[in-house]
């Protein structure tokens, strides 16, 4: 049985009020089923869905005449089924940028056709994750994990609630989707993920790239699940499918068109040489790992390199949320050097040229040799090394070595 639930506060809220409250349009883009809908709505006093075709057909006829008189702030959800309100949108704005006019929702990005209006000053988009422990838990407030790395004060990096590997993992597998991972369990968790990513492969890519190939694109994403968390050559990938590097490449463009693959690029500096430009893959929602490759928390488990993968994967979703809402506005990329001997998960770098690394380890005690690299970025950056943290699925949080400490993954969300 399936039960009602009060509205989940998001990381987003603050920032998305604060751009309804002074800009004439905003554009809340993320994954399918994050929820975008059902956090832009709160803020609309006109509610138009645009998926439900009743009320699409005024919108198709004439957008213009469809949106005068709607009482504003007007929500226009899944906003890419009618294409030509963006239009609307437009020259409404351009006639009278009032703050707090229209809220755009939608899982496919606004540049996908070339024909859209870039919005350039007036419409801006917010991206959107899915949900994160952090929000599960109702601690929205506070400071954020990223400000906290970058206040470099070890007193600060304390660790949430207990778990252990095994809690972890089954919080990556029930997901960052608010309808599986809030009132689903079980068989019907389940079967709402298979269903999610069925969706994916024989409806959602075909919507924007045209006619496809679903057992090969599936065959692609289980490559990509495999893969996630990893650097990997094109070449790798498309031969384990069977498919050319065009083909390979139109559908990775195709997800992360659809925000379902994230692209990390290699950190680059004039102070140090020979760093790889290959990217890091992650599949954004960890629960697609598993539902692609068809795994449970025990078959992942029984595999080392996958467990670590998915671990990996699960952090970075809790980090990919902040981003965007840090007041610090960070970016982030991972580090390998071209002949291996130096890798970091992830190299967060904040203004000024201050940079955090980040290692992530399925262990639960780790020691001084998994800081090794952390340290060597350490004595490379100097003064511009802020800290270093390794994040690991035991209980404590301890000194490795100076300005590196060992963390608990629960410390992201405490």
């Amino acid at each position: 049985m399936v039960f009602m639930v009060d509205y989940l506060p998001r990381l987003i809220d603050a920032k998305l009020a604060e751009l309804i409250g002074q800009l004439p349009a905003v554009s809340v883009t993320g994954p399918r089923a994050t929820g975008k809908t059902t956090t832009a709505r709160r803020y609309a006093a006109s509610v138009v869905r645009l998926d439900r075709e009743a009320e699409a057909v005024a919108f198709r006829a004439d957008p213009d005449v469809a949106l005068r008189g709607l009482q504003e702030p007007v929500l226009l959800d899944e906003w890419q089924e009618v294409p030509g309100v963006l239009g609307a949108v437009k020259r409404a704005v351009d006639d009278d940028p009032r703050p707090g006019r229209f809220i755009l929702t939608g899982s496919v990005r606004i540049d996908l056709d070339t024909q859209m209006w870039p919005g350039t000053g007036r419409l801006i988009r917010l991206p959107m994750q899915g949900l994160t422990v952090r929000e599960s838990g109702k601690r929205v407030g506070g400071s954020l994990f990223l400000e906290r790395l970058l206040e470099a004060d070890p007193g600060s990096l304390v660790p949430g609630e207990s778990t252990d590997l095994a809690g972890y993992l089954d919080l990556a597998i029930r997901s960052g989707f608010p309808e599986p991972a809030l009132r689903l369990n079980g068989i019907a968790r389940q079967a709402w993920l298979d269903s999610y990513v069925d969706q994916l492969i024989t409806h959602d890519v075909p919507v924007i790239g045209g006619a496809r190939d679903p057992e090969r694109l599936r065959r692609y994403l289980e490559a990509l699940a495999v893969n996630s968390a990893g650097v990997v050559e094109d070449k790798t990938l498309y031969e384990a499918v069977g498919i050319d590097r065009k083909t390979a490449v139109a559908y990775g463009q195709l997800l992360k068109n659809l925000l379902v693959l994230d692209v990390l690029p290699g950190w680059e500096s004039n102070r140090l040489s020979r760093l790889t430009r290959l990217a890091k893959r992650y599949l954004v929602e960890p629960a697609v790992i598993t539902t692609a490759l068809r795994l449970d928390r025990a078959a992942v488990l029984r595999d080392g390199n996958l467990l670590g993968r998915l671990i990996d994967t699960f952090v970075a979703a809790q980090i990919r949320a902040e981003l965007t809402i840090a007041a610090s506005r960070p970016r982030w990329y991972h580090l390998r050097d071209k002949n291996g001997r130096h890798e970091i998960d992830l190299v967060i770098e904040f203004g000024g040229g201050r940079v955090a690394g980040i290692e992530i380890k399925a262990g639960a005690a780790p020691s001084r040799s998994d800081a090794k690299h952390l340290e060597w970025l350490r004595d490379e950056l100097g003064e511009r090394f802020v800290i270093g943290i390794v994040l690991h699925t035991g209980p404590r949080t301890f000194d490795l070595a100076d300005r590196i400490i060992a963390a608990p993954i629960s410390t992201i969300w405490a």
